[in-house]
């Protein structure tokens, strides 16, 4: 199934005042136009780097996007649904910013 990212233009405005930043996440955006995903282990296979998470009970599973080698981070919700997989974007930003959050609360959008 194909790939729908949610606040992607909320990652490109926070993005768009760091070059390196920015390249590297967009890097990671094209990348999802070649996705094709069954299953949250599908995703795994292609971004080898990517952690699986698992929330407390009542709370939405969450992925962790290792990006720019390493240097970012980018926490996803993820729904698999019939025809597409939804991934909203919950936070983004360095290794050292990432090590504060919590990663099942997070949500860096949220009004």
């Amino acid at each position: 199934m194909k790939v729908r990212v949610i606040k992607k233009s909320n990652v490109r405005s926070i993005t768009s005042g760091n070059h390196l930043m920015n390249k590297y996440f967009e890097e990671f955006f094209d990348k999802l136009d070649f996705s094709d995903w069954e299953r949250p282990q599908d995703i795994i296979k292609q971004f080898k780097s990517a952690d699986l998470i698992t929330c407390k009970k009542g709370q939405r599973s969450r992925i962790v996007f290792n990006i720019g080698r390493n240097k970012y981070r980018m926490i996803c919700g993820y729904w698999f649904r019939k025809a597409e997989v939804i991934l909203y974007v919950k936070f983004i930003g360095s290794h050292k910013a990432y090590d504060t959050v919590d990663i099942c609360a997070v949500d860096i959008f949220k009004k």
